[in-house]
C-alpha cells in the first residue's frame, strides 16, 4: 500500500532535539541512580540557554545586517552527586549554522582534583571562555575570537588546591578540528592553565603548542582582573610564536572596563557603561595553502569600542541585556577591512534563561 502523507517527514532534526529537551526535566523526575531513600541520588539535569538577536550597521558601507548570533542550549548535572558530572552545549543558530560546542564527563578522583574527557574549550586564556551571557560587548575581542577560539578533543585534570586561592588545569588533545574526530595523528596538543585570587584581584597564566597543520605554533597568556563594587577592569596579553620561523610571532591585547550601577527604568533594574580597547599584529592560524606555506589569515588592527547595556537581572539568575556598542577600528596603511570588519553600530538583546 502506497502512503500519500507522512507526518513525521515534516519533522525536522532541530526539532524533535528540542522536544527532546523540553521533555528532559519531565522524564527525569522519574530517573533514580542509587538507593530509592536517597533523595540525592535523583538525576534532575540543568538546562539553561541563551539567545543573541541582533543589528548591526556597518558605519564605513553603509549596510546592516540582522541576525542571531547565538541560540544556545545546555544541559548539565550529576550522575552520581558531587562526584560524576556531564555537560553538553549545543548551538542551534550560531550566526545561520548549527554546531555542536561542548560535550564532555567529568570525575572528582579527590577533593578539589577531577579528571574530565570530550569536547570543549582548550584550558588556555580568560576571555574565550566567556559564557554568550556573560559578554561584555556585543563583539568579542580579537583576542578571544581570531587567536585563541580553540575547542579540540581530549582530556584533561584540574586542581583547586584546597584552603587556598589557587587552581591549575592541564590538558591534551587531538591537533584537529572539532568537525572531524576521525583522524590519526603523532602531534598532539598540549594546554595548561593556573589562577591565583588575591582579594579583589585574579591573576591567570597559561600555555599551549597546537600543530593544526605542519607548523606547530606555542602560546603564552598572562591576564589580570580587578572587581571591586561596582567596577571591573580584565587587562590580557597573548604571545604566539611560529616554529622553524614560518611566520613572523603574533601578539594580542586587550584592556577593558565596565561601572555597573542598579536602576530602577521600567523592567530593568541594572545600568552598565562599557570601554575597551584591543588588537592584533598579523596573525596565521598555521594553516597552509595549496603551496604549503602558511600566510596571514588576519591583518593587523586595533579597535575601540565604547558601549552601553540595561539589564533585568531576576533573583533565579535569567536576565534580559539591552546592549548598544559601538567599534572604532584602525588597520595599517593599504588594508581593507573585509566585509563587518570595519566601523560599526551594533545593538542586541540578550535573553538567559
Amino acid at each position: 500500500m502506497k502512503i500519500l502523507f507522512n507526518p513525521l517527514s515534516y519533522i525536522s532534526f532541530p526539532c524533535i532535539l528540542g522536544v527532546a529537551f523540553l521533555l528532559t526535566p519531565l522524564s527525569a523526575s522519574a530517573i533514580k541512580l542509587g538507593s530509592d531513600s536517597n533523595p540525592n541520588s535523583q538525576y534532575f539535569p540543568e538546562i539553561s540557554g541563551t539567545i543573541r538577536p541582533m543589528l548591526e550597521w556597518e558605519t564605513s558601507t553603509g549596510q546592516y545586517r540582522f541576525q542571531v548570533r547565538n541560540a544556545r542550549l545546555t544541559i548539565g548535572g550529576d550522575i552520581a552527586p558531587a562526584n560524576i558530572e556531564y555537560f553538553y552545549q549545543m548551538d542551534f543558530c550560531d550566526m545561520g549554522k548549527m554546531k555542536v560546542l561542548d560535550f564532555f564527563g567529568k570525575v572528582k578522583v579527590f577533593e578539589g582534583f577531577k579528571v574530565q574527557a570530550g569536547q570543549f574549550r582548550i584550558p588556555f586564556g580568560v576571555e574565550p571562555f566567556r559564557a554568550a551571557h556573560q559578554y561584555y560587548f556585543s563583539n568579542c575581542s580579537y583576542l578571544g575570537k581570531e587567536i585563541a577560539n580553540n575547542r579540540r578533543v581530549g582530556a584533561a585534570v584540574s586542581y583547586n588546591i584546597p584552603k587556598t586561592n589557587l587552581s591549575l588545569e592541564a590538558g591534551m588533545f587531538t591537533p584537529y578540528s572539532i568537525a572531524d574526530h576521525n583522524h590519526w595523528s603523532k602531534k598532539l596538543t598540549f594546554a595548561s592553565k593556573a589562577s591565583y585570587r588575591i582579594d579583589q584581584v585574579t591573576l591567570t597564566t597559561g600555555f599551549q603548542t597546537l600543530c593544526p597543520d605542519k607548523v606547530r605554533y606555542n602560546m603564552a597568556d598572562a591576564c589580570v582582573q580587578w572587581k571591586s563594587g561596582r567596577w571591573t577592569a580584565v587587562a590580557e596579553y597573548m604571545f604566539q610564536h611560529y616554529t622553524g620561523n614560518a611566520h613572523k610571532p603574533a601578539h594580542s591585547y586587550m584592556v577593558f572596563g565596565d561601572y555597573r550601577m542598579p536602576v530602577k527604568a521600567g523592567i530593568f533594574n541594572f545600568l552598565s557603561f562599557q570601554a575597551r580597547f584591543d588588537g592584533m599584529t598579523d596573525h596565521s592560524s598555521a594553516i597552509a595553502n595549496a603551496d604549503g606555506i602558511i600566510f596571514t589569515d588576519d591583518p593587523a588592527r586595533n579597535r575601540v569600542t565604547v558601549g552601553t547595556t540595561l539589564s533585568y537581572v531576576a533573583k533565579n539568575g535569567m536576565s534580559l541585556d539591552l546592549r548598544l556598542d559601538y567599534d572604532k577600528c584602525f588597520y595599517h596603511k593599504g588594508i581593507t577591512p573585509p566585509a563587518g570588519e570595519g566601523d560599526k553600530v551594533v545593538t542586541e538583546l540578550v535573553f538567559h534563561f
